[in-house]
């Protein structure tokens, strides 16, 4: 697994750019990854200064192990391209655009990002959120190495589709977790879910955590800090996990060191797909202990 892959998201806290008292708080909030958002959570009249509080929050360096990105307003709004600029000499670890809906468009963010000089460690995220998106999730996750992470804007496909906001999340937008989910392994790439809203309802929340982490997303993202701790808990491997992961790798091996063709452990069969997801659980659980 790369490096890119192995890196902990199980917990990205959108934070507002407009705020200066949620960015200092963001520094001892101990989620894997922070957005400093130049988007939704600012009004307009408020996005030039925000950008400049955005940048110098990256620069400062006094964010520790939490992974940095920027959520630059989307393309062909007026803020985008200076945006995107700003975003790039300030040098995060990404840049996250909304409602990017085709691989022609991921191309044209690499570019703009190059030209204005953004470090080879920035990478670009893409937002997908829209019905047209959707159907071309497979070719956007695939447009270009730099794209890393796709991230679901839940919000945006319920809008979009006229649907409704239930429990367990409404078919239409659990088919449409399916299909970025689906591109995005076949790309190699990472997949965040959607945000949960209501942020009084920890039951809630964790249901849908957990639905995410079956579903196969490497982590949600989140709008309270309220909800971090429970991420880290569903995203991230159990000390139950591990060590079932560890006790399947060693029959594995104990059984191909003398011949045998079939494994089983705790009765069940074995296989060499059931070792490499044992392997990829202690490779994150190991990334996390080292964050």
């Amino acid at each position: 697994m790369t490096d890119t892959l192995l890196r902990p998201r199980r917990s990205v806290l959108y934070m507002p750019g407009a705020n200066e008292r949620a960015l200092e708080k963001a520094k001892g909030i101990d989620a894997d990854a922070l957005i400093l958002d130049l988007e939704d959570a600012v009004a307009p009249d408020a996005k030039p200064e925000a950008r400049e509080r955005v940048c110098a929050a990256v620069t400062s360096g006094e964010y520790g192990h939490r992974e940095l990105a920027i959520r630059v307003n989307g393309i062909g709004t007026e803020w985008h391209e200076a945006d995107l600029a700003a975003a790039a000499q300030a040098g995060p670890d990404a840049v996250l655009v909304p409602k990017v809906n085709s691989a022609a468009e991921v191309l044209q963010l690499v570019t703009a990002l190059e030209k204005a000089g953004a470090p080879e460690k920035t990478a670009l995220w893409a937002m997908v959120e829209t019905p047209v998106a959707l159907l071309q999730a497979a070719e956007i996750a695939a447009a270009h190495d730099r794209l890393t992470v796709i991230v679901m804007g839940t919000n945006d496909v319920v809008n979009e589709t006229y649907g409704l906001h239930v429990p367990g999340r409404n078919p239409v937008v659990l088919t449409s977790l399916s299909i970025a989910l689906l591109a995005a392994r076949a790309a190699g790439k990472v997949i965040l879910d959607g945000v949960y809203n209501d942020v009084k309802n920890l039951e809630g929340f964790d249901a849908e955590a957990r639905q995410g982490r079956e579903m196969g997303f490497d982590g949600k993202t989140l709008i309270h800090p309220s909800q971090v701790e429970p991420a880290n808990a569903v995203f991230g491997p159990s000390d139950d996990e591990v060590e079932h992961a560890k006790a399947m790798i060693s029959a594995f091996e104990e059984a191909k060191a003398v011949g045998q063709g079939v494994v089983t452990y705790n009765g069940r069969m074995v296989e060499e797909l059931h070792v490499r997801d044992a392997q990829r659980i202690l490779a994150l659980h190991e990334a996390i202990t080292a964050r």
